[in-house]
């Protein structure tokens, strides 16, 4: 439910039906296209646009490959490399680097996109019911808003490895690695967390006791180095 209402007021504080998020949800997006849009940037094929913006929320929690984005939209890359970064300039659009120990690689690396708001993505994709991605995506809006608001520097980023191991999220802050794994289940086990336990071995002392964050209410330690906690509970 939470991801469906979204982040923006009006509907996720005054609007109680799916009916009445669904036009509020339609006027946003024309407004955003037919209005704002055009103060940022011209953009003719606003068609075109708004079939990107739905790939884009069907690739949620997905690495960005521009050139098959592009592809499946029929769009040339240059377009969508254009109109990726218009989506992200007005906060519509999220990108998380890949982190790395040489900080030019994380330039280098393909991010995993995100969306600005769950509801406008769920809208966006005429998703019935919310997945992973959504949650992943609710969990990187807390993190971002935690970040943003400390006085000390930190790093979010996200880990994978070349045989697609992969820990959701990474915080470094204060010399230290947090890596968090998000799960959409109420019951996770240990092997849940076997990409944290990976991410781990890596970098050793370094690293933090694992993170896995879940839709249950229990709070238990999985292994040693690994806590299980409720998303709702801890961001």
């Amino acid at each position: 439910m939470l991801a469906r209402r979204g982040g923006f007021p009006t509907p996720a504080l005054e609007l109680t039906s799916a009916s009445e998020r669904r036009i509020w949800y339609d006027g946003y997006i024309r407004t955003y296209l037919e209005r704002d849009l055009q103060d940022l940037a011209s953009i003719s094929g606003l068609p075109d646009f708004r079939r990107l913006m739905r790939a884009a929320c069907l690739r949620m929690g997905q690495l960005v490959n521009q050139t098959e984005l592009g592809r499946d939209v029929a769009l040339p890359q240059p377009t969508v490399h254009r109109w990726l970064n218009l989506l992200e300039t007005s906060y519509l659009l999220v990108r998380l680097p890949a982190y790395a120990v040489n900080r030019t690689k994380r330039l280098i690396k393909a991010p995993k996109v995100y969306w600005g708001d769950t509801g406008i993505a769920m809208h966006l994709a005429e998703a019935e019911d919310p997945t992973g991605a959504h949650l992943e995506n609710i969990v990187l809006h807390d993190l971002l808003a935690w970040r943003d608001a400390r006085i000390e520097r930190a790093e979010l980023s996200y880990w994978r490895t070349s045989i697609g191991e992969e820990v959701d999220f990474v915080i470094e802050a204060g010399g230290k690695l947090l890596p968090i794994e998000v799960k959409s289940t109420a019951r996770p086990r240990l092997s849940d967390a076997a990409h944290l336990r990976t991410f781990r071995a890596e970098y050793g002392k370094k690293a933090r006791a694992g993170l896995l964050l879940h839709t249950g209410n229990a709070i238990e330690w999985l292994a040693p180095d690994v806590l299980a906690a409720p998303w709702w509970a801890v961001l």
